[in-house]
């Protein structure tokens, strides 16, 4: 029975590994390779002189000293930990000393389960932004095979199955915005980010050889161990075979990267502990001694066992690398940030504008604020400690601290056109602004505020009053005249205080909208229709 079992799960992997008969015969990451025995080459050493046809690596330096860098390489693990971005690290001491000694390639992994990033994401891509600030090179790999499979982390039930077409979609968008964070955000003479896709090595592989290769040398017994594994075996939907088997895809990924293209660091959220040592443990396998012993397995006999034991005293040892993660993004309550109550907040401009963004970082709390100007930030921790103490200040004016944290994290992500429109928006809609409305403007700020439709025959001429009972904004007449006289009502963010004002054409903006405003928090954006 567990033979049948383990048999139609490799069935599930082969389907899911394997090209699918829709494909394009021209699209190489598809076509399937022949089993030719172990492609694996043992003992090779992990640096930037080993890159392969077509590949250009940055050469190692062994100065740690760079006029453009902002930060001396060795000051990355020390720099992560006092902003609050380090959690757990397979070897600390080794790891500075490599990062001392010369330029590492880092990677993180994303996977396309949408075709946009969140706010949670952004904490990867921060911290590579910081190696790349001192000095490292940042490597991102978008899971185009491993977002077909599925992690099981930090989830309760499996994730839902996309259709092909949405999968590569959600790479290409997700690869688009992650250049443009990391190339936007490099300082001078920063090395550049190089993007690959996992799909491009695992696509081409066969069961055959992803059993032989990997599968070999994985032990069922450390694989139900981890954490990711063992709650979701306890779970009343438990675990399939699939998601059983991603700590597998993301280990051989460390693998591949190292051998290819000489990265030695891993970093992701730390939910993916497992994940990770999960490649550091393969790459000693299959990289050092064991990897030497794997290449002869094709003629060999006997058992995984034997074969991984096998390995010889005077095999040369893996080559040195490292996982590191950071803490997961959550409030002073525990819960995680990312998600309001419409939804995800969206890195992508198309998904969630920059005003919409801009606000829900203005608006975060008191107690969050500080955390997140350290982990989300560039500033200097001296300036953000002289926030931290202004705050306890009595002449301290509310939100300085949110506006910002808004103004640098929408900077970072959206670039100063996109935090210029943000501002623009948020001073709009206050009543009595300076600002100068547009249609542009208000359609940015149409879903943080009630908005209706009114004929242009039932806007134009009329009063002011009728409007405002028109849109419900006042239950009658009388009521909006007294709020006029009162001088609560603004048209466009001006104070109207002619109770019988008639609403002109030239009010319109740009001949279809209008802002409305009783008191200062009921707004009403008015499209006018013909």
């Amino acid at each position: 029975h567990f033979h049948r079992v383990l048999l139609r799960g490799a069935m599930l992997l082969q389907q899911r590994l394997a090209p699918k008969p829709t494909r394009s015969g021209s699209d190489r990451r598809f076509r399937r390779t022949p089993f030719q025995g172990s492609r694996l080459r043992g003992n090779v050493a992990c640096n930037s002189s080993s890159s392969p046809v077509g590949v250009t690596e940055a050469p190692v330096e062994t100065s740690t000293a760079d006029p453009q860098q902002p930060h001396p390489r060795s000051h990355i693990l020390p720099l992560l930990r006092s902003r609050g971005l380090l959690a757990e690290v397979t070897n600390e001491a080794e790891l500075a000393a490599a990062a001392g000694a010369g330029r590492l390639a880092v990677y993180c992994g994303f996977d396309p389960t949408a075709d946009s990033l969140h706010l949670g994401n952004l904490l990867g891509i921060v911290v590579l932004s910081w190696f790349q600030r001192c000095g490292h090179q940042p490597v991102v790999l978008l899971g185009g095979a491993t977002g077909r499979v599925g992690d099981p982390s930090g989830r309760s039930a499996e994730r839902p199955v996309l259709e092909e077409q949405q999968i590569e979609r959600n790479v290409q968008a997700i690869g688009s915005l992650l250049r443009t964070l990391l190339q936007r955000n490099s300082p001078p003479g920063a090395p550049a980010v190089r993007v690959l896709n996992n799909l491009d090595w695992f696509g081409p592989m066969g069961l055959l050889t992803f059993l032989r290769e990997v599968g070999k040398f994985a032990r069922v017994g450390s694989m139900m161990a981890k954490d990711s594994v063992r709650t979701r075996m306890e779970s009343e939907q438990g675990i399939s075979f699939t998601e059983f088997t991603y700590q597998l895809l993301q280990g051989y990924d460390f693998v591949h990267l190292c051998r290819e293209h000489g990265v030695r660091v891993q970093i992701g959220g730390s939910d993916q502990w497992g994940n990770i040592t999960a490649g550091t443990d393969l790459i000693r396998k299959l990289l050092g001694g064991g990897g030497a012993a794997a290449g002869s397995g094709a003629a060999a006999a006997g058992s995984g066992e034997a074969a991984e034991g096998s390995a010889g005293s005077g095999a040369a040892e893996a080559p040195s690398c490292y996982g590191l993660t950071f803490p997961l993004l959550v409030d002073s309550e525990g819960r995680k940030f990312g998600k309001s109550v419409g939804g995800a907040i969206w890195l992508s401009a198309e998904k969630l504008s920059p005003y919409k963004f801009y606000q829900y970082l203005f608006q975060v709390s008191d107690a969050d604020v500080v955390k997140l100007l350290k982990m989300l930030t560039f500033l200097p921790l001296g300036e953000v400690e002289a926030i931290e103490a202004a705050m306890r200040q009595p002449g301290y004016l509310p939100n300085t601290a949110q506006r910002r944290l808004a103004e640098e994290v929408t900077r970072f992500v959206h670039g100063e056109e996109g935090l210029a429109q943000a501002i623009k928006a948020t001073e709009a809609l206050k009543p009595g602004a300076a600002t100068q409305l547009d249609a542009a403007t208000l359609e940015t700020v149409a879903g943080d505020a009630p908005s209706a439709t009114l004929t242009r025959g039932l806007v134009e001429g009329a009063t002011l009053a009728d409007v405002l009972v028109a849109t419900k904004l006042q239950p009658s007449k009388s009521a909006a005249r007294k709020l006029i006289k009162g001088g609560g009502v603004y048209l466009n963010n001006a104070k109207v205080g002619e109770e019988l004002y008639v609403v002109q054409p030239t009010d319109l903006i740009e001949g279809r909208l209008l802002l409305l405003a009783a008191g200062k928090k009921n707004k009403m954006l008015v499209r006018i229709v013909d």
